[in-house]
C-alpha cells in the first residue's frame, strides 16, 4: 500500500448515460476508458480507491440542489448506479479491502462523510480525482482536499462536465489556485 488514493466522483448513470437525468452526455462517456484504466492500475497495485456517490431522496424540499437541478441520483434508482464499465469493474473489485464506496449528499466528497478520516487512517497524502462534473462535484472535492493539505492530481482526460466553459475554467483553477497536477 502506498500513500495515494483514487477518488472516483459521481460516475453514475444519471450523470453520464445518454438518458441520465443530469447527464454530461458524450463528454462524460468519453472519459470512461481512462477512468477504467486508472481503477485497474490502482486495483492491480492494491492502492486505495474511493467511489464517492451523490445521494438524493425523492421529493426532498430541504436539499439545496432541489432548487438548482432536476431530480437526479435518487436513492434506489438505476440513475444512481455506477455507469457502464466503471460499474462492471466495481462489481468485480468491491470486496477488496482497499476499495470503498461512500454516499455523499453535497457536491464536496468530504462534507458529511468519513472520507478524510479514512484517508488519514491509511496514511494517504496524495489524491487523484476523476469523475464528473469537473466544475461542480470534482471542483468542490478538490478545494476541500487542498484545504486539508492533500497533494492533488486531476487528469484532464478523467473529468468531464455538461458545461465546457466551466470544465475549462475548473482545470485552470485546479492548477493555478490549488497547485494540482493537471495531466493532459
Amino acid at each position: 500500500m502506498t500513500n495515494r488514493a483514487l477518488i472516483v466522483v459521481d460516475y453514475s448513470n444519471d450523470f453520464v448515460a445518454p438518458n441520465g437525468a443530469l447527464t454530461c452526455g458524450e463528454a462524460g462517456q468519453a472519459i470512461e476508458p481512462f477512468i477504467v484504466s486508472r481503477i485497474e492500475e490502482y486495483n492491480n497495485s492494491q492502492d486505495t480507491i474511493f467511489f464517492m456517490m451523490d445521494l438524493h431522496y425523492e421529493d426532498d424540499p430541504f436539499h439545496p440542489e432541489s432548487h438548482l437541478f432536476p431530480p437526479h441520483n435518487i436513492e434506489g434508482t438505476l440513475g444512481r448506479e455506477l455507469y457502464g464499465r466503471v460499474n462492471d469493474i466495481y462489481q468485480r473489485i468491491q470486496y477488496n479491502d482497499y476499495v470503498h464506496y461512500l454516499d455523499k449528499t453535497r457536491y464536496d466528497s468530504f462534507s458529511g462523510t468519513p472520507l478524510d478520516l479514512m484517508l488519514r487512517e491509511r496514511g494517504i497524502t496524495e489524491l487523484e480525482i476523476v469523475g464528473v462534473c469537473t466544475d461542480i462535484c470534482v471542483l468542490h472535492t478538490a478545494v476541500s482536499a487542498y484545504n486539508l493539505n492533500y497533494k492533488l492530481t486531476i487528469p484532464a482526460r478523467g473529468v468531464a462536465s455538461f458545461d465546457d466553459n466551466g470544465h475549462q475554467w475548473a482545470l485552470g483553477h485546479f492548477a493555478n489556485s490549488l497547485g494540482a497536477v493537471v495531466e493532459q
